[in-house]
């Protein structure tokens, strides 16, 4: 390698913008038109023969057109056609790359906050995979990164958008929700029109709430105590049968019932699985443990945090369908499945819609409110929390230290647990059957935790409990 070379790693690395849990993550300041290219570079030249056409869609960040101009410029610049996508929810640019044959990018930052963005690699396949960012992270970069300004987006093609909603309207069909009266809070989604098109489409009324032109990060694993007490007071006011919602790219949703009880993403993967009928449930090993005492699958995967480890497990399960998904709530289709009567093709990307509908269409089914659909579940409820800013250096080191000795868990959990989890992070259970898992976050600079037990005002008061004493250690005062 000659000096004026670089691997895209070592830049990548030094510039703090490299992969996460899915996908690119890093300061806005730090993903500069040069880094997007050189990413992009890496990324043509890792599939296997140049493609017809690139598709790049992005999200509602103020700074992601510049950063989708960017991707659009990079392959140009390699003979590459490129497809502008738009503003689009995640799942529906990696259901028209399946659909079309072609790779795709998404710029977006998700659930992170605005200051922050990123970039997700989908192969015509789907998502890449944990083997691939190392091929892409290994490509040489020859020379400086050209850092000129690209030039503006191309118009859009409305198509990977009508794919999408085509696919859900043909699936549900158009009295699938027919009398339910659904709010929307809107906010910055970038599904905040779409879900209100479908939606009636399918037979609902819709009313829209909260929309908002600045960018607001709304992370389904920790809600805001804001958005909790606003569902609520909507609930109540409007007489909704229930609220939905998404991060920012759509790939992660939050549904709340006619009370405006938000519900945990991992319970509504449950839920949607047993629709479903799934065979194969997998997911990582934060999810709730309901879905094991439910007895409702044959087999139950367990996997690191991240769609990428929930993909690759997915891929050779016997037991159909199969299905995945996050405690934020992400769905994944990894087989067909039948929904009432129509087939519903697989779709192995984190999406946000098909949670929505399967949970609203069974309420109206079944005839009761969608707080009724976990009776006779167990009764495991879950909580979840996270210090923001707090050096990923300084978290990997704390639980390093916790992990040499019974006293150093002690510090960390409150006790000694009975047994500790090492998937990812360190999951602890407890003598009472509680659990309290501890783990940095892949995508940005926190230390979140998670908190499961019996009652729901049990888990908060774990989660809050450990929160505080992690908060504490890491200021460097006692954890006692």
């Amino acid at each position: 390698m000659s000096a004026s070379t670089r691997r895209l790693g070592e830049i990548a690395s030094a510039a703090g913008a490299g992969f996460g849990t899915s996908g690119v993550r890093g300061l806005v300041t730090s993903l500069t038109p040069g880094l997007c290219r050189a990413y992009v570079f890496a990324f043509l030249a890792m599939l296997d023969g140049k493609p017809k056409a690139l598709l790049i869609g992005h999200d509602l960040r103020p700074s992601s057109p510049a950063i989708a101009a960017a991707c659009h410029d990079a392959a140009r610049r390699m003979g590459v056609a490129t497809i502008n996508a738009g503003v689009l929810p995640t799942p529906a640019l990696a259901l028209a790359a399946e659909t079309l044959g072609l790779p795709a990018i998404m710029v977006t930052g998700s659930h992170i906050p605005f200051d922050r963005n990123g970039m997700k690699f989908y192969r015509a396949e789907g998502e890449i995979s944990k083997d691939d960012e190392q091929r892409i992270l290994a490509f040489h970069v020859e020379g400086p990164l050209d850092d000129v300004p690209p030039a503006a987006l191309p118009p859009v093609d409305s198509q990977p958008l009508s794919l999408y909603i085509d696919r859900y309207r043909r699936a549900f069909g158009a009295q699938a929700l027919q009398g339910l009266r659904i709010g929307v809070y809107e906010h910055s989604s970038v599904a905040r029109d779409l879900l209100h098109d479908l939606f009636r489409g399918l037979g609902a009324e819709t009313i829209g709430l909260a929309r908002s032109e600045d960018f607001v990060a709304i992370d389904t694993e920790a809600v805001r105590e804001a958005d909790r007490a606003l569902a609520q007071q909507w609930a109540a006011e409007l007489q909704l049968d229930a609220i939905v919602t998404t991060d920012g790219d759509a790939d992660r949703p939050l549904i709340a019932d006619e009370n405006g009880q938000w519900l945990r993403g991992d319970m509504l993967g449950l839920l949607c699985a047993r629709e479903l009928h799934a065979g194969t449930v997998v997911t990582p090993v934060n999810s709730t443990t309901a879905l094991e005492a439910s007895g409702l699958f044959t087999e139950v995967r367990r996997t690191r945090i991240g769609s990428p480890h929930v993909i690759a497990a997915m891929q050779d399960a016997v037991h159909h369908p199969v299905v995945g998904f996050e405690a934020n709530g992400g769905f994944l289709l990894g087989s067909p499945a039948m929904v009432g009567r129509e087939p519903l093709g697989a779709l192995a990307t984190r999406d946000a819609v098909l949670p929505m509908l399967l949970v609203l269409s069974a309420a109206r089914r079944r005839g009761c409110a969608v707080s009724g659909l976990q009776a006779g579940l167990p009764s495991r409820h879950s909580a979840s929390g996270r210090l923001q800013d707090i050096n990923p250096a300084d978290c990997r080191a704390l639980l390093a230290s916790a992990d040499e000795s019974a006293a150093g868990m002690e510090r960390l959990f409150g006790e000694t647990p009975v047994a500790v989890d090492r998937t990812d992070g360190l999951r602890a259970t407890l003598k009472s059957g509680d659990i309290l898992h501890v783990r940095p976050s892949g995508n940005a600079p926190e230390l979140r935790c998670y908190a499961e037990a019996e009652t729901a005002e049990r888990a908060e008061r774990l989660c809050s409990t450990c929160l505080s004493r992690l908060a504490q250690l890491l200021s460097g005062r006692s954890g006692s």
